[in-house]
């Protein structure tokens, strides 16, 4: 039998290259090895936006649309929404017995986000609420409620797959070997940093590309990204290593990248051409990619019917393992319950 793989975003806004190079590239590839399910996590998403429902409702669509134009087959993987299985919101609860919160506290991915919250929002650590910090727990019950062996995720997220360990071990000892412990994949880029030189490209920092994103917007979006501080003039000496356009470069100016950089420490190229010439290879990557998405906008009813077909599939593979779990823990009080 294929290993199972769990992966999966939150729909509060559409993805971006960050997602592509950090998962969604390798979720096509393995989708052929393994039997993936990829969640659009909408109650995770309702965490840090339950005064705006809307937002959230909006996005799953655009999210679906993003992995199916990233070269995802729904009958390879099968796609789904997080509310839409209850089994998910039940085993959380059962797994919320297991953690501490003095535990969720040190969780450095936790930490993170609570520290940008402070820095872009204000907000202050007695507003958070308990969804927010009980987010690992949540998503340990994702992961599980599929007995998945694999989760592909980006290098910020290895703290949320090591708590989900601790929760399956502890879970195991109370009540037997029955939750299968998942391991972290790293895609083929741990993180993209941001256009503004943030170590995380991010929806809410307003420094992402955009998978959707036309020529015209990406070219914007290349020539606002910061270079090396030390180069004034057009052919100043400068350094790519310290600059966010040769960051890029690097990533997706594979046959000329060499000559870029040679250039730059010369002095023989000037800014505006580098980023010219790096908004051109991005658009020429993600051309094939916004062209399928293209194909899903016009049909709305066809994403519909995909999610509506991956619900049912994940359904059925989420009470098979509830059934084990409930007799584990000795709750399955009624013949065939």
């Amino acid at each position: 039998m294929k290993k199972i793989i769990l992966t999966g975003d939150r729909p509060t806004g559409k993805l971006h290259i960050g997602h592509y190079l950090g998962s969604l590239e390798n979720r096509a590839k393995l989708q052929d090895e393994y039997d993936q399910y990829i969640i659009i996590a909408d109650v995770q998403a309702l965490t840090d936006n339950f005064d705006n429902p809307e937002k959230v409702r909006k996005n799953v669509l655009e999210v679906t649309m993003d992995n199916l134009a990233c070269g995802i087959d729904p009958d390879k993987s099968t796609i789904f929404i997080q509310s839409m299985i209850p089994e998910i919101a039940e085993l959380t609860i059962f797994y919320s017995n297991l953690v501490t919160v003095a535990r969720l506290e040190r969780n450095p991915t936790v930490k993170t986000e609570i520290s940008q919250k402070k820095e872009l929002f204000g907000v202050e650590g007695d507003s958070l609420t308990y969804g927010f910090l009980g987010y690992p727990v949540s998503q340990t019950a994702d992961i599980t409620a599929f007995n998945a062996d694999i989760v592909p995720v980006g290098e910020d997220q290895l703290p949320m797959i090591e708590q989900a360990k601790e929760i399956v071990r502890k879970f195991n000892s109370l009540y037997g070997d029955v939750i299968t412990e998942p391991k972290a994949m790293i895609g083929n880029v741990a993180r993209v940093k941001g256009l503004d030189g943030n170590n995380k490209m991010g929806k809410s920092l307003g420094n992402a590309i955009y998978l959707s994103d036309n020529e015209q917007t990406i070219t914007l979006k290349v020539m606002s990204a910061i270079t090396d501080e030390t180069k004034i003039k057009k052919y100043d000496k400068a350094n790519p290593d310290k600059c966010m356009v040769g960051y890029y470069h690097d990533i997706f100016s594979e046959k000329d990248k060499e000559k870029v950089f040679l250039e730059c420490r010369q002095g023989l190229r000037g800014c505006v051409d580098c980023k010219k010439q790096l908004a051109s290879n991005i658009t020429k990557t993600l051309a094939p990619i916004r062209e399928k998405r293209k194909y899903y906008e016009e049909r709305p009813e066809l994403v519909e019917q995909i999610l509506k077909e991956g619900i049912k599939k994940a359904r059925k593979k989420a009470r098979q393992t509830m059934k084990k779990v409930k007799k584990a823990m000795k709750i399955n009080y009624f013949k065939n319950n």
